[in-house]
Order: structure tokens, then C-alpha cells, then sequence
């Protein structure tokens, strides 16, 4: 397959990222269950303190997600979703110097994050919900695209695969298709190979160790592995001793050209991707 060439620059609604080298992604979880820091900043005042510090810290989107997809969680509805989400866009769209990311699978959700200023779709389900696909092409943002089996609640049943690397090459690719003839432009998908959906601890490793493979699809690559389960079983420590762990592997990610780093950390994990540059662009 002919590799095609990612865009350097992305259009995120007012602002335009810059991917001409990696970027970090600071996740703001406004949920009370999520595996790592579930509860602690549901209160708008705490939300917004958090996304200042990551803005701070050197993070060029923050990505506001108001329901939990860790394995096993419950569905929420559209309206417990929006009361969730959208006090805490609105609040940083009007005082941060950010590109706001929201993490939804939900129509309804994405079309009013759009209006009040998020800059980019984060879908977990790859745009699979009724009505998501008309809702991002509608709002003009970019999307970000993501593997998974199943729903959150039973994805951890569904891990068989012949092919691990080309049945999720081939999902992304078949999503990106359906993504363009809705009218999303090709050059406005990213493409995040969704680690910890659907997969045992080996396919997660195996399919780390050859991200290099999605990138002949030609599009900007995500990764989300921060204090992720996959580094716990690893190094054998919980979601809060996990950070060198998540150091690490935003290296590996880094020197496999991923062009967006989603973390908990956003300062040591900036300190990564400058030190990786630095090597890598040495003479």
C-alpha cells in the first residue's frame, strides 16, 4: 500500500494545531467513575483550575470527556452527558488559549460542543452511533476515530483476532471511508488504534511495538495509554504509580512518528517528546 502523507496542519474550528511535530493532549475526565482520577473534577471550579494547569504545562488540547469508557462502565444519557460537559467547554473557551477536544460518541453532544467552541471530535466508537456520523460532518470538525469491539461494558469478551494489526487497520480504514463519503474531509481524520478496547495485555503490547503499520494510512495518529492498565500489569503498580511507565511508552510512541499524546501529565510528558526530538533531529 502507497503510504499518504498526514497533514502538518489541522483546522480545530478558531485555532489550527500544529502537526508538524508531536502534541500533548491533556485529558479532563468530568465523570465520577473514570479509572484513573473519577470524581475529582466535577465541579466546574476544580475542572477549570485543572485545565488552566495543563494549558500551564504546555498542553495544546485538552480533551473533556463526560462518560466513562473504562472496561465495564455504565452508559449514561444524553442529557447527564451535556449537564457534564458543556458548563466546563463553555468555561474554558472563553479563558483558555486552548484547542478543546470532546470526548463523546453522542450526536446530540457533539453539535453542542461545536457550537459553544470545542475544537476537535474525540468518538471512542469511531462514529458509530446513529446520527454521530451527520453530527461531526455537520459541525466542520475534525474527528478522531478510534478501534474498539462492542461497548465499554462487554469489549473485554471480544478479543479474538486472526490478524490483530490488520483487522484494526482495516476497521480504521473502513471508518475513514464512511467518514469521507458523509463529507468529512480526509485530511480533518485522525486515527487512534484504541488501547485497552477490546484487547488482552499481549495484543496491546504486539500492536505498540508496530504503531509504525497505521501510519501508511496516512493520517495523524493518537495514542492514549496514560496510567493505563496495560503499564500496571507491567510494572505492577496502581493507576497512581504509573507515570514512568507512561514516560515510557510516550517515547516509544513519539519515535514511531504518533502525532498526539493523550496524558494525565502534561509536563513531564512535554519534557518526552522534547528530549525524543532532540535526538531524533540531531545530524
Amino acid at each position: 500500500m502507497k503510504q499518504l502523507q498526514s497533514p502538518a496542519r489541522l483546522s480545530c474550528g478558531s485555532r489550527v494545531l500544529d502537526l508538524s511535530c508531536p502534541q500533548v493532549m491533556g485529558i479532563l475526565n468530568v465523570t465520577p467513575d473514570s479509572f484513573s482520577d473519577g470524581g475529582c473534577f466535577v465541579v466546574l471550579d476544580k475542572a477549570l483550575r485543572h485545565a488552566e494547569a495543563m494549558v500551564l504545562a504546555g498542553a495544546t488540547l485538552v480533551d473533556v470527556g463526560g462518560e466513562s469508557t473504562r472496561p465495564g462502565a455504565r452508559q449514561v444519557s444524553a442529557g447527564e452527558e451535556l449537564d457534564r460537559v458543556l458548563p466546563v467547554i463553555e468555561a474554558i473557551a472563553s479563558r483558555l488559549d486552548v484547542i478543546i477536544s470532546v470526548d463523546t460518541s453522542t450526536p446530540l453532544v457533539m453539535r453542542e460542543a461545536a457550537r459553544l467552541g470545542a475544537g476537535l471530535i474525540n468518538d471512542v466508537r469511531a462514529l458509530r452511533r446513529d446520527g454521530a456520523l451527520q453530527a461531526a460532518a455537520d459541525s466542520g470538525l475534525p474527528v478522531c476515530l478510534m478501534h474498539m469491539r462492542g461497548e465499554p461494558g462487554d469489549m473485554q469478551q471480544q478479543v479474538h483476532y486472526d490478524d490483530l494489526l490488520g483487522e484494526v487497520r482495516d476497521f480504521l480504514q473502513q471508518r475513514v471511508g464512511l467518514c469521507v463519503e458523509a463529507g468529512i474531509p480526509a485530511e480533518r481524520i485522525l486515527l487512534d488504534p484504541g488501547f485497552g478496547f477490546a484487547k488482552t495485555q499481549e495484543q496491546n503490547l504486539s500492536l505498540f511495538k508496530h504503531l509504525d503499520c497505521l501510519q501508511e494510512l496516512g493520517h495523524p495518529l493518537l495514542v492514549g495509554v496514560s496510567r493505563k492498565s496495560m503499564i500496571g500489569k507491567v510494572l505492577e503498580r496502581e493507576a497512581d504509580g504509573r507515570l514512568f511507565g507512561s514516560l515510557a511508552l510516550a517515547a516509544l510512541a513519539v519515535a514511531q512518528g504518533v502525532s498526539i499524546l493523550r496524558v494525565h501529565d502534561v509536563a513531564p510528558t512535554l519534557d518526552v517528546v522534547r528530549m525524543v526530538g532532540a535526538v531524533m533531529s540531531a545530524r
